[in-house]
């Protein structure tokens, strides 16, 4: 367990050897092979770790690796230490994973680019960043990657800082960039508050510590546990996108497609549902946090998802998809479905990471054309990138037996038997819309006439570079739902959830205090299951008589149904009621109270007002300096007078 600080410390050797010499050494090939080669590495280090830790019995699974210590001031201690375990160990291998995918496409996607070695050591940054988030043995350090990963994204978002993006009261890419970095501020503020207030309950910030003495220190849904969890959620909103800090994502797709993939896929946004799975034991506490959880995260999925149907944008499609896909994974989170929610975010990264990457092969193909509108007919020009594409639209639907329908079935089950019907039914109509606009941007992406420009676009192929890991990732998302097959399942085809005996022992305190159901419920599971898929291809069919033809009939339903499809265009006017009621006002006070009488009047006023007296009164003592000896004398003599006069006065 010891090697386990090579995992981050490998994209950390990346980072700065590409950051230092990427110019000089005018290679991308070589560029390219170092930064692939660093997540290569550290995926090969928790893949050795992984195989020793199968080879353990679970309870000596959990090591704590000290590398040094960070902070020691009176009796607060913080150690960078890595907490090897099975929930960070599976987050690492899909971080590593799928990042060297991502790394090895940005070959071929980013060929040519000016700043190709300063995209990847951002690449190395953010993975260093995001190992360290989720390896770590304490808040602290975990905050350190938190805040990493935003600085990091910050920078890959705002990329091409120097190009146009057409995103809400936006306009450039270093605009979006900067409005995820000030939206994740204010997520983070909450999770300052929580680590301010576990230290001063607990005396420490390790996970370990925390977790095994909550139930003695904290009080079941007691004020502390829920403001806590509360703070801790809040960050989670910010970083994870969940309403109300969902606004930030769509606009993040102003970076180039691989970035999408990154923070999308596997990484970023999924720091939520890390953070929340990490401190299940403090959330299963308080179930008024747990509530809330569940209400904004089955919310979210279908917000999002009733969004995502009238976008154009075949990435803002894709960015609507993931907010509306966390959304699933909160659901999961508020019932208690622990297990389902991380099973979620490994299947959802092997399919969002193939559609986005598919969707960049695309716009490498059409020559950097977006819009799906714009498209049509490209499966005979691109068809490795439609048949993995397909493959990844069968995986999100939920299509039986493809990895999305096992984990979304899951979640779908959990939220009925611990949430309600009232949350299955929510997330059955997201479900339908995941179905549907996924199908819309198929068809009107792959099927049917061309509707490009053919004396200009001449659509082709992408490299190997590009196409090869579209095709580990194709079918990842068709296998990669076989280590979590539900038990209703597992008990006919004979095989066990792998995934929920992996993960038992990391959710086993947080899972004893939430209220089970037992009873067999094999009848019931079956039925929704069936309902369920039902409704992925009533979406599917639904999209495909529409749009199959192209965007001609859509847009006579455009018109009959013009005032919904603008709610909907206009994403429900979120942005716009924003910037009316935070942003507009806070720049209005920044510019006629904090600049024109702060600043001008106040600060300038006193500085300029200090020169005045100054230069008044020099002015007036200036003119005792005459240059005639006589008067300087006179002056020095009622000077020794008034002195004598002084001394004289004082003795009597």
């Amino acid at each position: 367990m010891n090697i386990a600080a090579l995992i981050p410390l490998f994209p950390l050797i990346g980072f700065a050897i590409i950051g230092l010499f990427g110019k000089k050494l005018k290679n991308e090939k070589l560029i390219g092979i170092i930064g692939s080669g660093a997540i290569l590495a550290s995926f090969a280090v928790a893949g050795t770790l992984f195989v020793q830790m199968l080879g353990m019995p679970a309870e000596d699974r959990l090591s704590i690796v000290k590398v040094y210590t960070w902070i020691a001031t009176g009796s607060f201690t913080v150690d960078i230490a890595y907490q090897i375990d099975q929930l960070s160990l599976l987050f690492t291998l899909i971080i590593t994973g799928i990042g060297f995918l991502i790394h090895v496409y940005s070959i071929g996607y980013m060929h040519g680019d000016k700043s190709f070695p300063r995209f990847f050591a951002y690449l190395n940054l953010f993975v260093f960043m995001m190992l360290n988030l989720v390896l770590a043995s304490n808040f602290l350090l975990t905050f350190l990657g938190w805040e990493g990963v935003g600085l990091a994204s910050y920078l890959l978002i705002g990329f091409w800082y120097d190009k146009k993006f057409d995103g809400s009261h936006i306009t450039w890419t270093g605009d979006a960039a900067k409005k995820a970095f000030i939206v994740n501020r204010i997520g983070d503020f909450g999770v300052l508050i929580a680590m301010f207030m576990l230290f001063n309950l607990f005396g420490t910030l390790d996970y370990t510590t925390i977790n095994d003495s909550a139930t003695v220190v904290l009080s079941p849904n007691g004020t502390a546990v829920i403001l806590i969890t509360l703070a801790l959620f809040l960050g989670c909103t910010g970083k994870s996108a969940q309403i109300p800090l969902s606004v930030w994502l769509p606009d993040a797709m102003a970076g180039p497609t691989p970035v999408s993939a990154l923070i999308h896929a596997a990484t970023m946004v999924t720091s939520g549902i890390f953070l929340v799975s990490r401190t299940n034991v403090l959330f299963a506490l308080a179930p008024t946090t747990m509530a809330i959880v569940a209400g904004i995260g089955i919310s979210t999925a279908l917000i999002a998802g009733t969004i995502g149907i009238v976008q154009n944008d075949i990435k803002k499609v894709l960015a609507y998809s993931t907010v509306s896909q966390l959304g699933f994974m909160f659901a999961a989170l508020g019932v208690g479905a622990f297990t389902a929610a991380v099973f979620h975010v490994m299947t959802h990264a092997f399919f969002k990471a193939l559609l986005f990457l598919g969707s960049g092969s695309v716009i490498h193909g059409m020559h950097h054309e977006q819009d799906i509108q714009k498209m049509g007919g490209l499966k005979k020009h691109m068809p490795i990138t439609y048949r993995t594409f397909f493959i990844g639209t069968l995986a999100i639907s939920g299509i039986p037996f493809f990895s999305g329908f096992f984990s979304k079935d899951e979640i779908l089950w959990y939220s009925f038997l611990n949430g309600g019907m009232l949350i299955w039914g929510i997330g059955a109509l997201a479900a339908f819309c995941t179905a549907f606009y996924m199908w819309r941007v198929t068809s009107l992406t792959f099927h049917g006439e061309e509707r490009f420009d053919v004396a200009h676009v001449h659509p082709h192929e992408s490299p190997k570079t590009m196409t090869v890991p579209l095709i580990i990732l194709a079918v990842l998302s068709v296998v990669g739902g076989l280590v979590g097959i539900p038990h209703v399942l597992g008990h006919y085809l004979h095989i066990p959830n792998l995934l929920e005996s992996w993960l038992e022992p990391v959710f086993a305190g947080g899972s004893a205090l939430i209220r089970q159901h037992t009873g067999d419920h094999t009848s019931t599971e079956l039925t929704l299951m069936t309902v369920s898929t039902v409704i992925a291809i009533a979406g599917i069919m639904l999209a495909r008589s529409i749009y199959s033809g192209g965007p001609e009939k859509s847009d006579a339903l455009k018109q009959k149904f013009s005032t919904l499809h603008k709610i909907l265009w206009n994403k429900y006017y979120i942005d716009e009621i924003y910037h009316m009621a935070f942003v507009g006002p806070i720049l209005a006070a920044s510019r006629d109270f904090l600049w024109k009488i702060v600043d001008v009047v106040v600060i300038d006023g006193i500085v300029n007002g200090s020169a005045t007296v100054v230069g008044a009164t020099a002015s007036v003592l200036r003119k005792a300096q005459s240059g005639v000896a006589q008067n300087y004398a006179l002056v020095m003599l009622i000077g020794i007078m008034a002195l004598l006069s002084l001394v004289l006065y004082s003795t009597h």
